[in-house]
């Protein structure tokens, strides 16, 4: 997948907000770097349906986004929702295993979920057809420095989340969560490094959140509308380990010897939603509008060194991401349908802080602490979503099966303005490229228990492979620093990204 040609001195950014939530924390991608679906942790009735949402209540997955609409529920349920998500071509997988419950009682109501997981290190894509076993090279045996392998064991994650809200007169309600992550392992993040032995993550992740629901029954349906606002604070720490070879005066040959680079990845974002849902004269359909807004800093932005793209340290950073939404909804009887339809412009604003006093080619000196080159995103994302569902009554039974399709797209298109205030140059960039994702579901219901199954496939992103066209010019400044910049294209290597959810609701009587 040769996406662009790069031939500027610096790269791009790559930007990319990690959390366990919904549409209320809009990612931010600029290279279609595919990512495992780790953070799809809690149940959804809406996920085979291609995740529509704006118009079509989801009864599992909305208390967990905006902890209001938990007072639609009717009594009080336990969840439990195992999933495994899978890379093709052996490049990775992961599986969770998450425990909720919703409890209410009168005006009250609340909830918590523990979720444990488990994640496989990051392989290149297997290309070809044939296995490429990732191992560095070795030193020679008389190295007087042993290195170590690849780190191959699954490393895990933890997840705790606590929610509490009321029923207020009038039909409106108000409610409160919070969930905290323990993070040891982000998928992807392996090969990001390109040319590491091993990478140890560590970091958490806070998400607080207040949401509120009113609802304005009438002769069609009811009207409503929800509000959210959230706080999301993501830090994590990558120790990279290098072999680098070096040359031995005492033993007159090259040698290996070990070195560690510490990168941080920091993101604070804070973020608003409303949405509003209204029926139509036609029964059982409903229109709803969303409007999304996130703010976002990146007090540090890891320097990822992927195949052909030469990084130089990215430190503060800010976006403004915005989502305006319609969506169209039916529930009539056993069928429903929904599609959604979403507008996405995003600002994004990064900058390389000088380390020391730099020389610029035309004589000047950048002081420690200013700009050396700036980048300037312009997004115009859009999303696509639409949904299919039929229960069917099993004749001589109290049980029902049902079943759902759908597809979701994701188009990704920026302009990137960069400039480099060390070589005096300005460079324009234009991209894109488009995600596809389609979804089923199957769904058995019990007098007592409700089972249901969620799949999907993501297709259209790649991930750094081992086999690579190189194309690199040296460029030598004058603070001694050597910046190894591409001239070739960044290669992706086509993958898909499965992932497979079973959910079981009982009700807690």
């Amino acid at each position: 997948m040769n996406v662009f040609g790069l031939r500027a001195v610096c790269s791009i950014a790559f930007l990319v907000v990690v959390v366990p939530a919904g549409a209320q924390v809009i990612p931010i991608k600029t290279i279609p770097i595919a990512q495992g679906d780790q953070f799809q942790i809690y149940p959804s009735n809406n996920l085979g349906l291609g995740g529509v949402s704006i118009a079509l209540a989801d009864s599992l997955g909305d208390p967990f986004a905006n902890p209001a609409t938990t007072a639609r529920l009717r009594g009080s349920w336990i969840f439990s929702a195992p999933t495994v998500y899978s890379v093709s071509r052996r490049a990775g997988g992961g599986r969770s295993l998450p425990l909720a419950m919703l409890a209410r009682q009168a005006t009250w109501y609340g909830g918590l979920a523990l979720v444990l997981q488990q994640v496989d290190p990051s392989r290149p894509p297997d290309q070809g057809g044939l296995a490429v076993p990732w191992v560095p090279v070795a030193p020679p045996a008389d190295s007087p420095t042993p290195i170590p392998g690849p780190d191959m064991r699954a490393h895990g994650n933890e997840y705790a989340f606590g929610m509490i809200g009321r029923t207020l007169p009038g039909n409106l309600s108000i409610g409160a969560s919070a969930l905290w992550t323990g993070l040891h392992a982000l998928d992807g993040v392996d090969l990001l490094y390109s040319g590491s032995i091993r990478v140890k993550q560590t970091g958490h992740a806070i998400d607080v959140r207040m949401g509120a629901w009113k609802e304005w029954p009438g002769e069609r349906g009811a009207r409503s509308l929800e509000a959210i606002v959230l706080h999301n604070r993501f830090a994590a720490t990558h120790n990279v380990l290098y072999a680098d070879q070096v040359w031995d005066p005492a033993l007159q040959r090259t040698v290996a010897q070990l070195r560690t680079d510490q990168n941080f990845d920091h993101t604070n974002t804070w973020g608003a939603q409303l949405k509003y849902q209204i029926p139509l004269a036609t029964p059982g359909w409903r229109i709803g509008w969303i409007l999304t807004v996130n703010r976002a800093t990146h007090p540090k932005l890891p320097n990822y060194e992927i195949t052909n793209v030469a990084v130089i340290p990215w430190d503060p950073g800010r976006s403004y991401a915005y989502d305006l939404g319609v969506g169209l909804s039916k529930v009539l009887g056993r069928e429903t349908f929904g599609v959604d339809a979403l507008y996405e412009p995003i600002r994004s604003y990064t900058w390389a802080d000088a380390i020391a006093p730099t020389a610029t080619l035309g004589g000047d000196t950048i002081a420690t602490g200013g700009k050396t080159v700036e980048n300037r995103f312009r997004f115009s994302n859009a999303v696509f979503r639409i949904g299919v569902g039929r229960d069917i009554d099993l004749q001589g039974s109290p049980k029902m099966v049902g079943l759902q399709f759908g597809l979701m797209m994701r188009s990704i298109s920026y302009r990137l303005e960069q400039t480099n205030h060390v070589e005096l140059t300005q460079r324009a960039l234009r991209t894109g490229w488009l995600e596809w994702t389609p979804t089923w579901g199957l769904t058995l219901r019990f007098a007592d228990l409700e089972l249901r199954y969620r799949g999907r496939v993501t297709k259209g992103a790649g991930r750094p492979g081992t086999q690579f066209e190189v194309g690199v010019r040296a460029v030598a400044l004058a603070s001694g620093t050597i910046l190894a910049a591409p001239s070739g294209p960044l290669s992706l290597v086509d993958v898909n990204t499965s992932t497979h959810q079973i959910s079981l609701s009982l009700p807690l009587h």
